[in-house]
């Protein structure tokens, strides 16, 4: 399960709503992380410096989420952006 803090709903709907393809594949990759957080095919991968609470997964090349575990099954995606808007 996850949910979405409100910087994270701003940046989807500045970055990503609106690109179909784009929106398509995020729907998918959180159904993956649904499933399996550490899926190999979304490259989790916990941050560090700055912002070593926080962990990223990748939506396609240059498309991260931020997000934190706040429960064992519960994640909060924090943001979404590429490499450069999101780090």
């Amino acid at each position: 399960m996850h949910a979405v803090s409100s910087s994270f709903k701003r940046a989807f709907k500045n970055r990503i709503a609106g690109r179909k393809r784009l929106e398509e594949k995020f729907w998918k990759r959180v159904e993956i992380f649904r499933d399996d957080p550490h899926d190999a095919r979304l490259r989790t991968h916990k941050l560090s410096s700055d912002l070593q609470e926080y962990w990223s997964f990748s939506v396609e090349h240059d498309v991260r989420v931020v997000f934190q575990f706040a429960a064992k099954n519960r994640a909060v995606f924090q943001d979404i952006g590429s490499h450069d808007e999101v780090y």
